[in-house]
């Protein structure tokens, strides 16, 4: 394990002694006016895969399945869905061009649209539109493409308020997929796996206002992982996962706190964002790089265990409940894909469901909310003891690898062509 102190930064605020990481660590989520039952960026209000507290999710569907309230045609891209309020955010690619569209939440109509020329052509597979999930801060949009535009839009009206042109800028490459790690905004900072690693530029903030760089730290390639905010003993850090390491890192100057080797040369990806559960940190990836279970702990990283054998996700980041983590074994491309449930504290897996086929998850209260790459949902419980099943339905044809999104009762889920809105619970009386 490494840690540094380092003073890669564009203002030089630097901190003062070095960074101590404590027992006891609680998580600090930036979710600026984000209302109950909103989901404004990836993987919910607080980036842990966690619907808000009130969602309340059933089962009392038609033989057919959940309701579709709305659906729309949509271009190409994995990005997911985000909520806030009335307006659902779009990003995805048509013709030419890297839309972002504002859609009224409960009618798929078009409130605006704004995009930008693409000639964008991935270095595997035929996907050319964008993988990052949009992120709504207070009244602007941040959405980040697949040849690194950084953009910054008004909620409200769709004017463009900044953009930058990360991978010319910093001498990015694009990577096999193109950029995929979702920006992450805190306080008034959008932090971006940009990968610049021959600038100094691996990871950039930006100003959320005006889009000027405000620091640049690592020399790290980029991953597809999004990163996270977490306060540990009373300190903020940004924790990401590169291309090839986990570091901790100070958002308000962008010293590097800690790092440590995660992920392996070849064709390999890290892409699930790294979960946090009391002081410890739990990492995964597939291609033969495994787990890590980490403890976190007066300034050095402790190991836990590594093993590949317990639950190696290719790109869903596992969800937590009771300090009980619920994922994906296997990848998308090559199954098997099993559903687990482990202990990470005792390096045990609880239940396993062979075979299951990948998909990502959300958890809503005591239930589970499962979105598998073949079009069907699976309601179960959220359940250390086994497997329960409550409700199934086909809910889309092809391939479904963007992230759902739940929000106010709706479940958000696209393929290649369709994006459906689902009514799968109970919708807020004030609604």
């Amino acid at each position: 394990m490494e840690w540094k102190q380092s003073r890669q930064t564009v203002a030089r605020q630097g901190l003062a002694g070095t960074a101590r990481l404590l027992v006891g660590a609680t998580l600090l989520w930036f979710c600026p006016a984000v209302q109950a039952g909103d989901w404004p960026q990836i993987l919910g209000p607080n980036r842990d895969g966690r619907a808000a507290s009130d969602e309340s999710v059933t089962t009392d569907w038609a033989a057919s399945g959940p309701r579709v309230v709305w659906e729309k045609q949509v271009g190409s891209g994995y990005s997911g869905i985000v909520v806030k309020g009335d307006r659902a955010v779009l990003f995805h690619r048509v013709g030419g061009e890297e839309q972002i569209e504002a859609l009224d939440a409960a009618t798929g109509q078009t409130l605006w649209s704004d995009g930008y020329a693409s000639d964008f052509r991935p270095q595997v597979g035929g996907e050319n539109g964008p993988l990052c999930t949009p992120v709504i801060a207070g009244n602007r949009v941040i959405t980040f493409g697949a040849q690194g535009v950084l953009s910054c839009h008004d909620l409200q009206k769709g004017r463009l308020l900044w953009q930058r042109k990360t991978h010319e800028e910093f001498g990015a490459r694009e990577g096999y997929f193109g950029a995929g790690s979702t920006p992450l905004v805190e306080g008034n900072r959008v932090i971006v796996n940009v990968g610049g690693f021959r600038s100094g530029a691996g990871v950039v903030a930006f100003d959320l206002q005006t889009g000027k760089t405000l620091w640049q730290a690592t020399d790290e390639q980029a991953s597809y992982s999004a990163p996270i905010a977490a306060t540990v003993d009373g300190k903020r850090m940004v924790i990401a996962v590169t291309r090839l390491k986990c570091v901790g890192i100070a958002p308000e100057t962008g010293d590097v706190l800690f790092e440590t080797r995660f992920g392996q040369r070849g064709p390999t990806v890290n892409a699930a964002s790294p979960v946090l559960l009391g002081d410890h940190l739990f990492l995964t990836a597939s291609y033969g790089i495994g787990a890590r279970w980490l403890r976190l702990n007066a300034g050095d990283l402790e190991e836990g265990w590594s093993s590949d054998a317990i639950l190696s996700s290719q790109y869903t980041t596992c969800v937590a409940r009771d300090g009980i983590l619920f994922g994906v074994d296997g990848r998308q491309d090559l199954p098997p894909a099993n559903l687990v449930c482990i202990d990470p504290a005792r390096q045990k897996v609880l239940w396993s469901v062979p075979d299951f086929g990948y998909a990502t998850l959300i958890l809503a209260g005591d239930r589970l909310v499962i979105v598998k790459t073949d079009g069907e949902l699976v309601i179960a419980a959220a359940d250390a003891t086994a497997f329960r099943p409550l409700g199934r339905a086909r809910v889309l044809t092809g391939t479904v690898r963007a992230l759902p999104a739940l929000s106010d009762g709706r479940l958000y889920v696209r393929n290649d062509e369709t994006l459906r809105c689902l009514q799968i619970g109970r919708r807020k009386a004030s609604n």
